[in-house]
């Protein structure tokens, strides 16, 4: 079984730099990496006030913060994360991204190395099948965010084998996190339930059953969830919603899962939640305001 030591993360962004936290913090060395210099060092800075903010809530200790920076080591060079043991993806939510970056990552990749996606919904076997590795490539989704959330879904695809397999699950668990084992279908375990639900809470909105305030706190007090559905997918991306409803309705041809019209022209107007300070609530103020 190939022993991991060294991560490679392409994709610098909130899942991006929650994974390199998470997998510094747990003592692996950590390549990061993003098409340009500005952006990996954006990452490095937001894993530095994530860990800042475990430091002062004294779940990690100054020594501790200190020695998982010094283990990150950021590039805009895509070579370099191929000489790691693991290399995870965490671009945006798109097939053909993903595709790419995992064929111009080919040349460079070392015999062991194997490749991960973090996907929320795509096809792993379809990933893997476009690789010189299908059987060393797996789907490691995180949830967002990484450093808070315990679960990691495991997802083989057809292809990937049993050391893979039982790689990815001790790496997962090294960093403290719980797996689930997910089959090679659209959107997974979690997705396949929980985007459904945030689309019909959009439906509900749009069909003017209740207000954006009116959903979320029926949904937090009548049903105790922590976070209301249409704010939970401002923090996830509307984009991203939109992009895993998309794979579910052509991977699944039902219309349950087809996407909300409001939800199309949110992501169309660049209203993408919390990332872009405007979704279901406005952001750009002190206190966030519903938008419709």
């Amino acid at each position: 079984m190939v022993d991991i030591k060294t991560v490679g993360i392409i994709g610098a962004g909130q899942m991006g730099a929650g994974i390199g936290h998470v997998c510094a913090l747990g003592g692996y060395d950590v390549v990061l990496h993003d098409v340009s210099r500005d952006r990996v060092e954006a990452g490095v800075l937001a894993i530095e006030q994530s860990i800042a903010k475990q430091v002062g809530r004294g779940q990690a200790t100054e020594a501790e913060m200190a020695t998982a920076l010094k283990r990150i080591r950021p590039t805009s060079e895509l070579q370099e994360i191929g000489k790691t043991d693991l290399v995870i993806e965490a671009a945006t939510e798109d097939e053909s991204v993903k595709k790419t970056i995992f064929k111009a990552l080919a040349p460079h990749l070392s015999d062991h190395t194997i490749l991960s996606s973090n996907t929320s919904s795509i096809s792993i076997t379809r990933l893997a099948s476009g690789t010189d590795r299908p059987e060393r490539f797996i789907g490691l989704h995180f949830m967002k965010p990484a450093p808070v959330m315990k679960l990691v879904e495991i997802i083989r695809g057809i292809a990937t084998d049993a050391e893979t397999y039982e790689a990815a699950v001790n790496f997962a668990k090294s960093l403290g996190k719980t797996t689930a084992n997910a089959e090679d279908f659209p959107a997974f375990i979690v997705n396949r339930i929980l985007v459904p639900m945030i689309n019909e809470a959009i439906y509900t909105l749009y069909e003017g059953v209740g207000t954006v305030e009116a959903i979320d706190i029926s949904m937090r007090l009548g049903a105790n969830h922590p976070m209301g559905p249409l704010e939970l997918g401002d923090f996830i991306g509307l984009d991203t919603v939109l992009s895993i409803m998309n794979v579910l309705y052509d991977g699944l041809a039902d219309s349950k899962y087809r996407p909300c019209p409001l939800l199309v022209k949110y992501v169309e107007a660049g209203w993408l939640g919390r990332k872009a300070g405007r979704g279901f609530y406005d952001y750009r103020g002190e206190v966030p305001v519903p938008t419709r």
